[in-house]
């Protein structure tokens, strides 16, 4: 009998969310081994993935040499909805809050509907066709290129405008200090 990647589910039902989650998690760890990114699930629930991005210099200039720890977390109604991304290892960067936050702000994760501020089209948005995969690989190109239109962190924003040498002072400063965590 083949054995499945676990399906815990809040409540201790099973559902198709947990179902999709467990196939997913099982392909990114056997199939889809994509140079830098490491996943594993927190406890034994397919709901909440450790995600441990190692990047290099070749993938990117900026934050190459740092190893940045993420929780990727998804609800019950996935892939209807999407799921939150949220650094735990401080990240200095246009896109992502400030520690203690360390939460993702990218369109992809965003629900699917119009943006009441008319930033983002609800094209740009949450689309069920997402997976772990595409966004993790959304973020790493995100690491290399800012929004800085849409600054989740208002400093790292203003010295990627107006002062790149500083901005990439700080930036390597994360790095040192991800890869002494």
């Amino acid at each position: 009998m083949a054995s499945r990647a676990p399906t815990n589910f809040p409540g201790g039902s099973s559902s198709s969310a947990a179902l999709l989650l467990g196939r997913q998690f099982k392909q990114m760890q056997t199939v889809k081994d994509i140079p830098g990114i490491s996943c594993g699930l927190v406890g034994n629930s397919v709901f909440e993935w450790e995600i441990m991005l190692m990047l290099d210099e070749e993938q990117d200039s900026l934050y190459g040499g740092g190893i940045f720890r993420a929780l990727l977390t998804f609800p019950p109604t996935y892939p209807h909805l999407p799921p939150t991304l949220t650094f735990t290892t401080p990240i200095f960067h246009p896109n992502i809050y400030a520690p203690p936050s360390g939460a993702v702000c990218i369109s992809i994760l965003h629900p699917p509907e119009d943006d009441a501020y008319g930033y983002e089209k609800a094209s740009e948005r949450w689309s069920p066709v997402q997976t772990p995969e595409s966004i993790l690989l959304s973020v790493i190109s995100l690491l290399g290129s800012p929004n800085d239109e849409s600054a989740a962190d208002a400093e790292a924003g203003r010295l990627w405008r107006e002062d790149r040498k500083e901005f990439r002072r700080r930036v390597r400063r994360c790095v040192r200090d991800s890869m002494e965590a």
